[in-house]
């Protein structure tokens, strides 16, 4: 096992690691926590946070509007035992597909591998922690062995299975997950990637380069001569395919960055290049602590996204922004979905039906092609739902 210099953990790296085990959260629908939401959260982002509740358990979740929900996840959430939440929704089919930083995937994996995070402190040595071999996100630590061990799982799963040619990056954590549960079947309670691939729910990266697991993917490549290739383009497809499809679509947006705009672009995608209004979105929510005024995409609001034809301008009452920070708002979020009258829905189970998805999209785009000259302009679009 390689390790790196100085990198093992020393003797007394068991002082770091004394804080509690982190272990992934699992609301329940409390009762107390939607009545202090509905009742105590009354205006400022509180406010903010109980209209996300509300657009998302009243409307979203309605039967009658059968809205297909992404939810986009930035920042490290899986590490900070939110990973529960993500596994609750998706149990319940509250939310049809996910788009993830790797890096929050590959988090996951280690309480898929039953290794042990911990609560810690922000304001430690982080010399002294490198030379101990002990791993800092903020205040959560773990050893340095704990990636040593996740790296050397993903390598060998790539060996193991013989994956070869190119896939999305869906197929590719479906199969992981599948081989979680093979090799563990009870970590589809603790794992999000085992429970995803458990209940059909689709795993996307916007960018699958960035993070560990991506780093293990070209080891494999460089190393092992193999020939497994992550194609963004049919990950691209695939999202735009499952929008298309769906009766109403809604976003729930942790943090922002490539995960939120990866989400968003499917809608300017449908109409700008291939050809097919769709319309926009039909809902919005987002947990963030950027602004606007830096003009970058985390904090950009669903009104700008109006311009771009990925929200659509007749339903921006149906969008709300809640500044605050996604490791207090999403879990209060989460308990009060849960609790709600709409709180469990027949799942999508939309990873087994992608190729068809895909297959429909390529025969509306070909149709659109053939109907309609090429235009500038935004398609026209309902300003009035």
């Amino acid at each position: 096992m390689p390790h790196r210099a100085p990198g093992a953990p020393g003797p007394s790296a068991g002082n770091y690691l004394s804080g509690k085990v982190i272990n992934y959260y699992r609301p329940r629908g409390s009762e107390d926590i939607r009545q202090l939401i509905d009742n105590g959260f009354q205006a400022f982002n509180a406010g903010r946070l109980s209209e996300a509740c509300h657009i998302f358990s009243d409307k979203m979740l309605a039967p009658e509007n059968n809205t297909t929900i992404g939810l986009t996840v930035a920042g490290a959430l899986t590490p900070a035992g939110l990973g529960g939440c993500v596994i609750e929704l998706m149990d319940r089919g509250l939310v049809d597909f996910i788009i993830s930083t790797g890096a929050n995937l590959y988090h996951d994996l280690h309480y898929a591998l039953n290794f042990d995070l911990h609560r810690g402190s922000p304001f430690l040595d982080d010399v002294q922690l490198y030379e101990e071999g002990i791993i800092r996100i903020y205040d959560i630590l773990f050893p340095a062995t704990v990636l040593l061990e996740t790296d050397s799982y993903i390598r060998d799963f790539l060996v193991r299975t013989r994956i070869e040619g190119a896939m999305s990056t869906s197929e590719f954590h479906y199969r992981l997950g599948l081989d979680l549960l093979e090799r563990n079947p009870a970590c589809v309670e603790y794992s999000v990637v085992a429970r995803a691939a458990s209940a059909g729910v689709p795993l996307y990266t916007s960018s699958p380069g960035d993070s560990s697991i991506g780093m293990n993917l070209a080891y494999h490549e460089l190393m092992n001569g193999g020939t497994l290739m992550i194609d963004p383009n049919r990950d691209v497809n695939e999202i735009c395919a499952i929008i298309l499809a769906g009766q109403q679509n809604g976003c729930v947006i942790l943090g922002g960055g490539s995960p939120k705009n990866f989400y968003l672009q499917g809608q300017p995608t449908l109409w700008e290049v291939y050809g097919i209004p769709k319309g926009g979105n039909d809902y919005f929510i987002q947990f963030t602590t950027d602004q606007v005024v830096w003009g970058g995409l985390s904090g950009a609001t669903p009104a700008e996204a109006v311009s771009w034809g990925k929200v659509n301008p007749g339903v921006l009452p149906d969008t709300v922004v809640a500044y605050v920070d996604s490791t207090i708002g999403f879990p209060l979020f989460c308990e009060y979905a849960v609790g709600s009258p709409n709180g469990r829905r027949a799942r999508k189970e939309l990873v087994h039906t992608r190729e068809a998805l895909v297959a429909d999209l390529l025969r509306q785009a070909k149709a659109a092609g053939e109907e309609k000259p090429v235009t500038s302009e935004p398609p026209e679009i309902d300003r009035h739902r």
